[in-house]
This record gives C-alpha cells, sequence and structure tokens, in this order.
C-alpha cells in the first residue's frame, strides 16, 4: 500500500489531551456513592491460616463491609490465558488466600469504606492468625531434595519442564574443537509505568449491567474471565479503557483484586474503586525476568557455532498467572538469536518459591536469553582470541536462508523466521558506532587509566502475535471517518497510527479520522494489545476494512455519479472523477445517501462501514543490534554509558518518529534493569525493596550521554499486506547484552567476570576487589 500517511513523522494525537492535563485516568474517575477498596495482603512469605478476624475492622465508622476468603463461597482460581496445563491448574491463585499464604503480599481480604482513609485505618485492625511454614526463595534451591513445598496438593516445586531445539547438540557439543561453559543469573526485576493498577466497578441493579473501568490492554478477555468467575452473563459486563499511564506487561494479566472489585461492587450495591499504591505495584504486581542459566557453546576454531546447550532455572514465584510459562518458553525458544546453530538444545525448570508471581515484562524471555547467548559468545570470542564482532558475522543466519526454522516452538507455533537481513543491521549498528575508530580510543583510554568497554547486543524480536484481530470503519453522518479497533491502547501512539493506515485507503487527513478503542460495548470483540502485535495484527485489519470500505464508497459514488468504480478516486475527503477533482461528491454527502430509507438498488444494504478480521497464523520476526560504550570508575563502580546505538529493523515503520520513542523508552528500561533495579528478598522471603529509596529507576542522568537510533526498513515481512513487524520491545530486548558485554569489556584487564545482572555500583565494587584477592593468592 503506497500512500502519503504511512511512513510520515506525525505527532501523536492523543498528545494534545495527555499533556494539557485532560486525559481521564482511573484515579480521574468518580461516581456518586462511591467506596474505596483496600487489599489485606499476608505480611509471611508462607504460612497456614489459622484464622483471619475482621470484627474490629467492620465496626469501624464508615467501613461499608470487610471480606474474607470463605466469603466468595465457590469461586474459582483465575485462569491461564496462555497455553494452559492442566495439572497445574491447583496452582492458579485464588481471589482470596483460603488456607495457606504462599509470599508477601499474598491476598486475605478486602476491606471496603467510604474513603481511602478510612478503609487504610480499618486495614490495620484485621487480625491475621498466621502459623508460619519453611520457606523457598531459590528456584535451583527449591528443585532439591527436602525444599519446601509451595502446594503442598501438587507435591513438589517444579511446574514445569520445557525443552526444546534441533539437532544433536550433546554430541556436537563432546565433538567441538572449542567448548566454554558459564553460568548467568538475570535477576529479578519488574515494569514499573508511571501509573499503577487499579479499577473502578459500578453494578446497576436495575438492569443487571456491571461496568468497570481502568487501563487493561485485554478488556475482551478480562471480561471472559471476569464473567466465569462471578457467573454473570458476558453480554451484562462491560469493560471500558481509560487513558492509562505505561503497560510493559503489568497490564495483561488477570490480579486477584480485577475480581475482588467487581464482586464488591455487586455484593454492596454501589461503585468500589481500588488504586494501587507503589509498596503494592513492588510487593504485589507481577516480578519478571528471574532466571538461572547453565550455558555451554561449542564451536570450531574459524569461531563458527557448531552446538550450544542451555539449562535454564525460571522463578516462578508462589502462582502460576495469566501468562503462564511464557517467558521460560520465550527465553528458550528464541536462545539461538541470530545466529545460525544447527544443533542446539534448552531445558527450563520452572520452579515454585515463596516470591511474588511471575509474569510478562517488556521483551519478555527475550531479554533474558539475549543477555545470556551475548555473553556466552563474547567469552567464546576471548577464548579464540577473536573481536567479539567477527565471531558474530561469521554466524548470522544470512538473507537467503529465509524464511529459517530455527527448529524450536513458542506457545506450541514453529518458530520461523520470516525475513531478514541481520548482519545488514549489525553492520549498519557498527558503521553509527564508528566501531574501529572507537576501538582505537578505547585503546587509547586505557593507556591513560581509564576502563572503557564495548559491547554489542545481537537479537531477534517476536512480534504480531495472533491469532487474528478486529476492526470496523465507518463513515458517520457528518462525513467524518471513525475506526473501531479491538487493539488497546499502552501509550504507543494507536491514535494516531491506525488514523495513518486508514487515511492512506480512504484518502482523508488523519486528523480527520476518530479511533475508538477499549469498550466492550462498542467493540464487540477484539484481542487486545501485547507483544508487539498492535501495527502488525491491528494494524493490518485496519487497512482491509478501510480498503473494504473504500470500495464500497465507489460504489456509492458510481450511482450518484453515473459513472464506473473504476474511474473513482478519494481524496481530501471526496470522491470524483479520475481527473476532474471540482465534480464529486464529499463523504458525507455519500454517508447520507447510503443511509438506512433512502432509496438504493437491489442488493446494495445502507450504509457506509465495513469490517474486518486479519488473520495473523504465524509470527513476524524484527531484529537489530544494540553497541554500547561504557566507563566504570573502579573506585565507586559507577557505569556511565557514554555513547548507545541501536539499528532496529521492523520491516515498515507507520510512524517512524513514534518508533524511535518507542526504542528510547525501551533503553531506559533495559539500562534500569541492567544497572539499577532489582526485586531483593531475604532468606525468610521478605521483600526488602518496596519503594523508590531501594528500588532504583534510572533518570535523565543514567541515561547515554549520546544516543543514535536508526529505523530500518530492509525486510518487510511477507506475511502481512502493510509488510509491518513489531516495533515496541526492540529497544529493551539488546540492551542487557550489550551493557553486560560493555561492563565486562571495560573490566576485562583487572581479572573481572561479568556473571549476571544488576552492575550496580555495589555489584561492580565487590567484583573488583575478589578479583584482587584472586591475584594475590596467586602470587
Amino acid at each position: 500500500m503506497a500512500g502519503r500517511w504511512v511512513g510520515a513523522r506525525l505527532r501523536r494525537k492523543e498528545d494534545q489531551r495527555l499533556l494539557t492535563g485532560s486525559g481521564r485516568f482511573l484515579a480521574d474517575l468518580r461516581l456518586p456513592g462511591m467506596l474505596s477498596a483496600v487489599i489485606v495482603r499476608s505480611p509471611h512469605a508462607h504460612a497456614r491460616i489459622v484464622a483471619i478476624n475482621a470484627a474490629r475492622a467492620r465496626a469501624e465508622r464508615g467501613v461499608a463491609a470487610v471480606f474474607t476468603g470463605p466469603d466468595l463461597g465457590a469461586v474459582g482460581r483465575i485462569p491461564m490465558r496462555m497455553s494452559p496445563r492442566a495439572e497445574v491448574v491447583e496452582c492458579l491463585q485464588r481471589p482470596l488466600a483460603l488456607d495457606r499464604v504462599r509470599y508477601v503480599g499474598d491476598p486475605v481480604a478486602v476491606v471496603v469504606a467510604e474513603d481511602r482513609y478510612r478503609a487504610e485505618d480499618a486495614a490495620e485492625l484485621v487480625e491475621m492468625d498466621l502459623e508460619p511454614l519453611p520457606v523457598v526463595t531459590e528456584a535451583r534451591q527449591a528443585l532439591e531434595p527436602g525444599a519446601p513445598v509451595v502446594h503442598e496438593s501438587l507435591g513438589r516445586n517444579l511446574a514445569e519442564r520445557l525443552v526444546m531445539g534441533c539437532g544433536e547438540p550433546e554430541r556436537a557439543l563432546r565433538e567441538a574443537p572449542v567448548r566454554v561453559r558459564d553460568q548467568f543469573k538475570v535477576h529479578r526485576h519488574t515494569g514499573v509505568p508511571l501509573e499503577t493498577r487499579g479499577l473502578l466497578a459500578q453494578f446497576e441493579p436495575g438492569t443487571s449491567a456491571l461496568t468497570v473501568w481502568g487501563p487493561t490492554k485485554v478488556p475482551h478477555f478480562n471480561r471472559g474471565v471476569l464473567s466465569d468467575l462471578l457467573g454473570w452473563p458476558e453480554h451484562l459486563v462491560r469493560f471500558v479503557e481509560t487513558d492509562v499511564g505505561g503497560g510493559f506487561g503489568i497490564r495483561g494479566e488477570f490480579y486477584p483484586e480485577d475480581f475482588l472489585v467487581p464482586w464488591a461492587a455487586m455484593r454492596l450495591r454501589r461503585p468500589v474503586q481500588w488504586v494501587e499504591d507503589r509498596r503494592e505495584h513492588l510487593l504485589a504486581a507481577n516480578h519478571s525476568r528471574e532466571q538461572l542459566h547453565e550455558i555451554e557453546i561449542g564451536a570450531d576454531r574459524d569461531g563458527r557455532i557448531v552446538a550450544l546447550v542451555d539449562r535454564i532455572y525460571a522463578d516462578m514465584g508462589a502462582y502460576i498467572r495469566t501468562h503462564g510459562f511464557v517467558v521460560p518458553d520465550r527465553t528458550a525458544a528464541m536462545l539461538p538469536g541470530p545466529y545460525r546453530i544447527p544443533n542446539y538444545g534448552a531445558e527450563v525448570l520452572c520452579a515454585f518459591t515463596n516470591k511474588t508471581p511471575c509474569g510478562t515484562y517488556r521483551s519478555p524471555g527475550r531479554y533474558e536469553g539475549t543477555v545470556v547467548r551475548e555473553r556466552i559468545v563474547d567469552r567464546l570470542a576471548g577464548e579464540l582470541g577473536l573481536d567479539p564482532a567477527e565471531v558474530r558475522r561469521r554466524n548470522f543466519v544470512s538473507p537467503a536462508d529465509m524464511p529459517y526454522d530455527v527448529g524450536a516452538t513458542a506457545d506450541y507455533d514453529p518458530v520461523v523466521y520470516d525475513s531478514g537481513d541481520f548482519r545488514g543491521a549489525f553492520d549498519a549498528a557498527l558503521e553509527a558506532a564508528d566501531y574501529e575508530s572507537l576501538r582505537n580510543r578505547q585503546a587509547e583510554a586505557r593507556r591513560e587509566g581509564r576502563s572503557v568497554g564495548i559491547g554489542i547486543g545481537c537479537f531477534v524480536e517476536k512480534s504480531g502475535t495472533g491469532p487474528w484481530e478486529h476492526a470496523r470503519v465507518e463513515i458517520d453522518g457528518s462525513g467524518r471517518v471513525v475506526v473501531f479497533t479491538g487493539l488497546a491502547s499502552l501509550g504507543q501512539g494507536l491514535e494516531t497510527t491506525l488514523a495513518q493506515i486508514c487515511a492512506d485507503e480512504l484518502g482523508v487527513h488523519p486528523d480527520d479520522i476518530t479511533v475508538v478503542h477499549g469498550d466492550t460495548a462498542r467493540i464487540p470483540y477484539g484481542v487486545g494489545t501485547f507483544g508487539s502485535r498492535g501495527a502488525v495484527v491491528g494494524g493490518n485489519a485496519v487497512a482491509q476494512a478501510a480498503s473494504a470500505l473504500r470500495e464500497r464508497i465507489k460504489s456509492f459514488a458510481a450511482l450518484r455519479l453515473e459513472l464506473s468504480p473504476e474511474d473513482l478516486v478519494l481524496d481530501a475527503g471526496r470522491v470524483h472523477p479520475r481527473g476532474v477533482p471540482d465534480r464529486g461528491l464529499t463523504l458525507r454527502e455519500l454517508a447520507r445517501a447510503a443511509a438506512p430509507g433512502q432509496p438504493l438498488p437491489p442488493g446494495l444494504e445502507p450504509g457506509l462501514s465495513a469490517s474486518a478480521i486479519f488473520k495473523a497464523p504465524m509470527r513476524v520476526y524484527p531484529y537489530g543490534t544494540h553497541v554500547a560504550t561504557v566507563e566504570v570508575d573502579p573506585e565507586t563502580g559507577r557505569v556511565t554509558v557514554m555513547r548507545y546505538v541501536i539499528a532496529y529493523d521492523i520491516g515498515r515503520a507507520i510512524n517512524p518518529m513514534i518508533v524511535e520513542g518507542q526504542l528510547a523508552g525501551g533503553l531506559a528500561q533495559g539500562l534500569g534493569g541492567a544497572l539499577l533495579e532489582e526485586l531483593v528478598y531475604d532468606e525468610g522471603g521478605q521483600l526488602l525493596t518496596t519503594t523508590f529509596m531501594d528500588y532504583l529507576l534510572p533518570t535523565a542522568m543514567e541515561m547515554p550521554e549520546a544516543t543514535v537510533i536508526h529505523v530500518l526498513e530492509k525486510s518487510p515481512s511477507p506475511l502481512n499486506p502493510l509488510g509491518i513487524k513489531g516495533a515496541g520491545e526492540g529497544g529493551c530486548t539488546g540492551s542487557g547484552a550489550a551493557l553486560a558485554n560493555a561492563v565486562a569489556d571495560a573490566l576485562a584487564p583487572l581479572g573481572v567476570a561479568v556473571t549476571g545482572l544488576p552492575l550496580t555500583p555495589a555489584t561492580i565494587v565487590a567484583s573488583i576487589r575478589a578479583a584482587a584477592s584472586r591475584r594475590e593468592a596467586r602470587r
């Protein structure tokens, strides 16, 4: 589809209301008679519930109700959305704990009061008689004989064992002339959006209708889950999406609170609102990333990889939540990355621990796997005495190999790269970084006694998650174009990009298009926004619906103008004969002429509207390279990111400016995860980082002194008409790897081996001192 708007650097349509304070966020909503809810959470990581006494709390002035587990009756467990497994059904979470609590933060009661202050005060009066039980906090430890069992009904802590790969990895590894083995830890951290979680529910007894407001990227799915748990007809449940202050994987779950608040509203016949505070967010919203890898790579003496074997311990936390085993599954499936690896094997042992349940976070599984793979590739380069860039050049999958079957599956679907020039993106990144000159300047800095390092992170992303998405495009009575999409907004510029796609099809300006999303009453079905699928699946659905509407518009105009539809064009909100712009009809005139009740020929239905469902049975794979240059202060351990380059090929950019913003935002989160952020537990399962004094986030001061972002469009996807690949996660995916390799490179002269994240100042100083002690011991 060639047009003037797809590919244009338009300012985001939604920014006007958001930047002027006109946005409508969940905490802004108020309804008459609204109550506030507060969740009472377990202070123990593992305990038997002896009794929950809420009598004092219920007696407090202004308290409407206090509910505990038994009050919910026979409410089921929260189901898995992705690849459910029957064997772990008993390990899914209940909205309120009944007999045991399994992590600090496990909900045990909900207090509903006239305002938040009274609810908080009453929550402190709920008495919990809990009998502490043994605690397990590490995945590998949890799988050892005699470890405390998190779910007694399962009888073990192994939640799932995932195995995938191709070829004969063990044999190829044994026969490899060069072998490098190491252990890498990717630590526990999470998405921290500006806006915490929350929702508002209102039940109308007269109509039996339940309306739920709040930011959720899968409103239709959450409506279905809530309907099932409540035993309430789905057509009487409405989800309305508010403006949202970030998603990053956190929004994609159905949490206990997503049931408790609507249930309380129905029970009390009054609106109920719950807004998560920041401590709750760090304590109870999904955690992510925590994996331990025991990895070995084999290569010939020229540096060509012949085998890769990885055993992964994935810490799932105390329950399996909505996304199930997506993160470890994606780690194993995408482990080969952009390299041709004829023999690879991955075994993932998913373990329960007494910590907050884990879920997805931007680039789930790929961030972790990229860190580990790129570190072991750098280790291989060091073993061979080759430049890390040269080892990568010798192993890229080539464009001639596309489509390329990796030999793995993700969510039971084969991982087959649709298109790509991995070497091309790599070369673009190195050229932008001025790599050869950079190495020369690094050598000069080292002669001056400075610890400067260069790191590379190459990756392949997975995007365009199917299986389908719905769109409807119509011309209303005023002649304005309205797009209805099953996608949800997460701040990614949805209203702008979908308008650009539609504008090219209908010959109107994007400003003359309204995009409606996030309301299950106005949009009958949809899948939602996650896994970088919005533009790929939702955008193509809009293009198909708009294309069908264009032909319908031409058919109506042809009747009025007594011409053939092939002789007509749409431009600037008018339909006119080709080459005769002064003769024609406006969209407003056509919409009214096509309205019900107007005389129409047989076979032509009234109305200017068209719907489409775009099916996406296969994923699409964007790819790229990050290059980081850092300087480490050995005295303080501080890492300064001097320069950063991203080259990312997304097939086709709808709005390059928005894509660049996505990549910059992803880099900030990846950098925070690599250098600062960590969710730290003690041996008793207590979370020690529950405020921003302890859980450190990146600011402008930590961002690179210079950042270069290249959005490439060299390899459009052959799997969708627009050629689009996802853009939301590539800024994050390669960042941990590039920064880890850069810090390792900077500290190599000091004998420091980087075997995990985060690379905090304290971690780096401890590593430098340990290396110095080893050198001293050898003397």
